[in-house]
Formats: structure tokens, C-alpha cells, sequence
């Protein structure tokens, strides 16, 4: 499996998913203009990953913003460490958000009552 990387721009974030060291990173501000066309090879390469994870899958959101349309996709990347973590292997996921970014911290706190997967809220000054 090779490593998964997307250069962000102001619209879509930066990502690198990296299936040898299990360290998956999503930073930056959601807004595609079409984001199931811009998550769609995310959740492909993740489910390839879910057949063979590491034992320990670590992930990084540190998203700056997101649109209504990029949290329904975001959720369903959610899912599949869900059943990554569900198959018995450990995954942490942390969830990054700006100092006094209320609404950030809540969607966090919203995504790991739906899972029930371990989140680490980080509280940060700068996200960028």
C-alpha cells in the first residue's frame, strides 16, 4: 500500500495517510466544491487500510473548518476506524481545535458520542 498524500489548498485540506508507521493526518479548512468526489479515494484507501491495519492507527484532525457537506463525509471516514477499532486494534484519534474555538471542540465531542472511539480533545493556539 503506498502512502496517501494530498497537498492542500484553501478549500481542501492536506492529507497524509501513512500505512507503514498507521499515522493518518487531515489539516486544514473542508469547503470542496464537491467533497464526496474529494473524500470518495479517502475512504477507498481506508478501507484497503481497515483489511490490514496497524496495531496501532493514529489519527490527526486538525481542521481549521469544515462544511456541512465535508462533516457528513468526515463522519463516514470516522466509521471505517470505527471498524478498524471494532476488529480489536487500537486507534487514537485527535481531535485538534484553536483555543476558544467552541464550535470546533463540539463537533469533536459530537463525532465521539456518535463512535464511541477514543478521542483526545488538543487544545491548541494555532491549528495552521
Amino acid at each position: 500500500m503506498n502512502v496517501l498524500t494530498i497537498n492542500g489548498t484553501d478549500k481542501i485540506p492536506r492529507i497524509n495517510f501513512n500505512p507503514e508507521s498507521g499515522k493518518m493526518e487531515i489539516q486544514g479548512r473542508s469547503i470542496p466544491e464537491n467533497s464526496i468526489l474529494f473524500y470518495e479515494p479517502l475512504k477507498d484507501w481506508l478501507n484497503l487500510y481497515s483489511e490490514n491495519p496497524k496495531q496501532l492507527t493514529e489519527v490527526h484532525f486538525k481542521l481549521e473548518y469544515f462544511n456541512t457537506s465535508s462533516s457528513k463525509d468526515i463522519l463516514e471516514l470516522m466509521k471505517i476506524f470505527n471498524k478498524i477499532y471494532k476488529a480489536g486494534y487500537n486507534v487514537a484519534i485527535n481531535w485538534y481545535y484553536e483555543k476558544d474555538d467552541e464550535e470546533m471542540l463540539e463537533a469533536g465531542s459530537d463525532y465521539e458520542s456518535i463512535l464511541k472511539l477514543p478521542f483526545n480533545m488538543v487544545e491548541c493556539e494555532d491549528i495552521s
